[in-house]
């Protein structure tokens, strides 16, 4: 067997089949994850079975959604591709949860499903040390303890420092509709079966997971006029700071399900791969199937449906809330007794897919695997579901591979600091017997990690990672700077009481006295910033600011929050504590006689980085977090 440096040798020869990095698979992972290392500096190669098929969205044609619009956000801050190519796809955009605090909002798109992957595919062939290779991976090259490239299909061999899997549904993918079944990754494409054998072999854990997707139905068979308008904001916002504006081109309609709905599909459950038992995998449970969701809630008369145009150039409409697979027939005569869809014409049936993962508990949170050097895992592989999630991961692995072959310190976003963060320390520390999804309600500090502070939370990493220019940055840096500046200046700020008064009485505030301020009036809880500029004696200071009806908002926010803010911050001092704590990467847990057994078991075999990332581990109790703490101190 060839030895490490033998091989890189080898490498170094051979140009036209070398690369920095190897990234297998062109879904949303995959893209993120050869976009970033690009911009990183290296050299990679994305390894796709179709190039024009690269991101296509082989589900709900939409990016966003409660706390995945926050994934998206972040991925723009750190200077990836997901955000932009959604607004250049983007046909209808909102704020999703606005009636509620700000640490929820979440920005959503419905975009094109045809035009997204053409957008896709453009951005990539723009950057020059980036091939694309259509081919199929028959396996990876592994020597001596890490990947050193992979095999083609064909045979041929290509070497590189670090491989990306980002493989998706493919790995040993099975479609079910009914008791048919088909092997394949997505509809129309066929599965990869030997590299899941090959990993298996390598000393993973693999699983089966399943996830589904609804039906499609002609746009001109559907009766609008019994359909709930379901329109996008007046003033749409776009993901990214990169594009100027976006506009709302298509209307979605909502309707619901009833008991005669539920009562034709139960007669297909005896038909059902879920109910008989031939999908072993677990589906999502807060995205679950019609016929789940029927089965579960019974006490429930209906559930809400969503119809979603997949593109401007299309008859095809997405049946959101509808993902099946019960067979043909039960889909049809199920469809028909919904309200507005009584003579709807299927182009396409739902279908559920089941596929390999490896539980991530195997992988360092820089997302490489602990058992293969310089091997990463990035999205559905991972045991995750969302185009959104898939896409974090791959930025993160891209970085991570990239600060790798530079030698760097590796890219560890905490808790407190991103959503992708929250994601990933779930993600290592946490067995998971079905697909992962983000939820606000998962991050402890989620009002810290708004949509509106995204770029002061992330623009330093993605500047010094040389992901976004100094033009983009100096431009966030500016804008924090002004809003620092403008709360500075709100608490020096007098108002005219005798203009000000009828606005408050107006919206059921008491009168202010002469010496009253905008810093004190914000924080009462109607009160809106943007009326109060409108009295202020002399405006000079927040004209020099340059106040845009955004930095308005986001001013707002950090001083009727500031308090809670305060507070969660003084919590994260705590929680870092702990996070500083390191655990040696070899330390021997089964000196710890003390420890339950489940709790030695769990340690030995994730490993955490530290104190916190333990605290966190499924099973592990304070109890044994006490005894583990007080070794540590050396007691």
């Amino acid at each position: 067997m060839f030895h490490v440096e033998h091989v890189f040798n080898i490498m170094a020869e051979n140009k036209r089949n070398n690369y920095d990095i190897i990234v297998i698979g062109g879904g949303h992972a995959g893209i993120e994850a050869s976009y970033i290392s690009n911009k990183m500096g290296m050299n990679v190669a994305l390894i796709t079975m179709n190039k024009n098929t690269i991101g296509a969205p082989s589900c709900n044609p939409s990016i966003g959604g409660t706390a995945k619009g926050h994934l998206v956000k972040e991925i723009d801050a750190l200077g990836g591709i997901m955000p932009r190519i959604a607004d250049d796809a983007g046909i209808q955009f909102k704020i999703l949860n606005i009636s509620k605090g700000p640490a929820v909002w979440s920005p959503r798109a419905q975009i094109d499903k045809d035009l997204y992957p053409v957008v896709a595919l453009n951005y990539l062939l723009k950057e020059e040390k980036l091939t694309i290779i259509e081919e199929t991976i028959d396996e990876l090259l592994l020597v001596s303890g890490r990947v050193a490239g992979v095999v083609l299909k064909s045979g041929e061999t290509i070497h590189s420092k670090a491989v990306i899997i980002t493989a998706g549904t493919f790995l040993r993918g099975v479609m079910w509709t009914g008791l048919e079944s088909n092997k394949g990754g997505r509809f129309g494409e066929p599965s990869a079966d030997k590299l899941s054998i090959q990993l298996k072999d390598a000393g993973f854990q693999l699983d089966r997971l399943k996830t589904g997707t609804p039906p499609r139905v002609h746009k001109d068979s559907i009766d609008y006029t019994k359909l709930k308008l379901h329109p996008g904001d007046d003033k749409p916002a776009p993901f990214s700071i990169h594009t100027e504006s976006v506009i709302n081109q298509v209307m979605c309609y909502a309707t619901d399900t009833n008991l005669q709905v539920h009562s034709i599909l139960q007669e297909g459950f005896e038909a059902s791969p879920m109910f008989t038992g031939l999908i072993g995998g677990t589906g999502p449970r807060y995205c679950p199937s019609i016929e789940d969701k029927v089965n579960r809630f019974s006490d429930k008369s209906s559930h809400k449906i969503v119809l979603e145009p997949e593109g401007l150039n299309t008859d095809s409409v997405y049946v959101n809330g509808f993902s099946t697979s019960l067979p043909k027939e039960t889909q049809l005569k199920g469809l028909h007794k919904i309200k507005g869809l009584e003579n709807s014409e299927i182009i396409r049936f739902g279908y559920a897919i089941e596929y390999d993962f490896f539980n991530p508990y195997q992988l360092k949170l820089t997302l490489e695997t602990k058992n293969i050097e310089g091997l990463y895992y990035a999205g559905q592989i991972n045991g995750t579901s969302g185009y959104e999630e898939a896409a974090a991961q791959g930025l993160m692995a891209g970085i991570n591979a990239a600060l790798q072959i530079r030698n760097s310190e590796p890219f560890i976003l905490k808790r407190n600091e991103a959503y992708i963060g929250v994601m990933i320390d779930d993600l290592v520390n946490k067995e998971h017997q079905e697909p992962y999804r983000v939820f606000t309600s998962l991050a402890e500090y989620r009002l810290l990690l708004r949509v509106d502070n995204v770029y002061d939370r992330l623009s330093e990493y993605a500047f010094k990672f040389g992901t976004i220019n100094l033009e983009t940055y100096e431009h966030l840096r500016l804008k924090r700077d002004y809003r620092e500046l403008a709360i500075l200046h709100s608490k020096n700020t007098k108002l005219k009481p005798a203009a000000v008064n009828p606005y408050l009485s107006e919206i059921g505030e008491s009168e202010i006295i002469d010496t009253s301020d905008v810093y004190s009036l914000t924080k009462r809880g109607p009160v809106k910033l943007s009326e109060l500029l409108k009295f202020v004696e002399n405006n000079e200071l927040f004209d020099n600011i340059k106040l845009d009806e955004e930095l308005i908002n986001n001013i707002q926010i950090d001083i009727k929050y500031e308090g809670y803010i305060q507070r969660q911050l003084k919590e994260v001092d705590y929680f870092l504590q702990n996070e500083n704590k390191v655990i040696p990467e070899n330390f021997d847990y089964g000196k710890l006689q003390s420890l339950s057994t489940e709790a030695l078991n769990k340690l030995s075999k994730i490993r955490p980085g530290s104190l916190g990332q333990a605290s966190r581990i499924q099973g592990i109790s304070a109890t044994d977090i006490s005894i583990l703490s007080l070794f540590l101190r050396g007691g």
